[in-house]
């Protein structure tokens, strides 16, 4: 089971290369299909987009960007709906690389970024109006403490939205394995596994939905995508940085189309 710092370390490894293809968002992509011509950023975007829009945020409000990454989700919220954001993550590059992006945005006065464990957050109770976690839940080492972190640093009537993957097919498990081995999972919830564990932690489930076939079902247009500007991210990094970065993501591409979803819940706080 990896620590906290195991786990940022793990991110300031992948995060330098990753920040350069996705503009400083880590999280997946949205392709309606193969003949969607929408660039990788534009379909990294696209996924923050619809994430973020079922949180329902008015301006004014705090949002917590729960595993932040390099800062560009962040900057959108503020942008977009005029909330405040503080982004938390255990990966040191991935700060440093979201101030300066932050400010470059001009938005040094609403957004903010700090070294965080979401296992144990030091916000005081109801701290918030709405938590985001984009895809890094399926990093904790106890999902339940977190659900239970977040829960607490929320309102009452406060929203949270997580987006992660999910174990969609039983079928060749020895692919799956690779999979969560290459990512360092600890578990792979299933949907109806992730709403549990929403629930349990007291939320109640108002939205959610399954879209991995959009997803996880286009790694082919990402590789197509990578591979276009391969040669102008091989001249800042250099061969090495990105035959290793290309070695770390390998067993990322192994299991088949079915197997691995991706879920969307959307969910509250009970209270005003």
């Amino acid at each position: 089971m990896s620590e906290p710092a195991e786990i940022g370390e793990h991110y300031d490894k992948r995060s330098p290369i990753g920040d350069e293809l996705r503009d400083g968002q880590l999280h997946m992509w949205y392709w309606y299909d193969r003949d969607d011509d929408a660039s990788l950023t534009e379909a990294v975007h696209r996924m923050t987009r619809k994430v973020t829009d079922t949180l329902g945020l008015r301006a004014g409000e705090h949002v917590l960007d729960a595993g932040c990454g390099p800062g560009e989700t962040a900057i959108h919220l503020a942008n977009r709906f005029g909330v405040r954001v503080t982004g938390i993550t255990v990966s040191r590059f991935e700060i440093d690389r979201a101030r300066k992006r932050a400010r470059a945005a001009g938005v040094g006065d609403v957004v903010s970024y700090e070294y965080g464990d979401f296992m144990d957050l030091s916000y005081p109770d109801g701290t918030f109006d709405a938590v985001l976690a984009l895809e890094s839940l399926q990093n904790a080492p106890d999902i339940d403490q977190v659900f239970a972190e977040l829960y607490r640093v929320l309102r009452p009537g406060g929203r949270i939205t997580f987006s992660d993957f999910s174990l969609a097919g039983q079928g060749d498990p020895k692919r799956v394995a690779t999979f969560m081995d290459t990512l360092k999972l600890p578990r792979l919830p299933t949907l109806p596994q992730w709403l549990d564990l929403a629930r349990a932690a007291g939320f109640e489930v108002e939205e959610h939905t399954e879209c991995g076939p959009r997803v996880f079902g286009r790694k082919a247009k990402y590789l197509e995508a990578a591979m276009r500007v391969q040669n102008d991210v091989t001249a800042k990094f250099g061969t090495e940085a990105v035959a290793e970065f290309a070695r770390l993501h390998h067993g990322f591409f192994v299991p088949r189309k079915d197997q691995i979803g991706y879920v969307i819940v959307a969910a509250r706080k009970p209270g005003r």
